[in-house]
């Protein structure tokens, strides 16, 4: 009997993460968009997706990824700033003001 194939969220997260590190955003998003589908709360594989999207300037799934990972830790400053960056990309430098405060409150770099 066959079974259907699991992937392995942990080595493909790790996979990610070399692609990041490696310059190859385009290709971490890839892989980390089924992983954070498969866990929508994972802080950690929504933060590489933001960074995935953003490296690759895809600025509105970046500005998503981002803004759920906001929702799910108000206080990630670098979330916020991560955020606030990728709104001024897009030339919404009013909606990014907001962020900026928070992320200067939350002493984020």
């Amino acid at each position: 009997m066959n079974q259907p194939f699991e992937i392995d969220l942990h080595s493909e997260f790790l996979r990610a993460d070399l692609l990041l590190a490696m310059g190859r955003p385009d290709e971490a998003a890839r892989i980390l968009a089924p992983v954070v589908d498969a866990e929508p709360e994972n802080q950690a594989a929504l933060e590489a997706l933001a960074r995935a999207y953003f490296g690759s300037a895809q600025l509105a799934r970046a500005e998503g990824a981002l803004t759920r990972l906001v929702a799910l830790a108000p206080a990630n400053g670098w979330a916020r700033r991560a955020l606030a960056r990728t709104l001024e990309r897009q030339s919404r430098h009013t909606e990014a003001v907001p962020h900026h405060r928070v992320a200067d409150a939350l002493g984020a770099g």
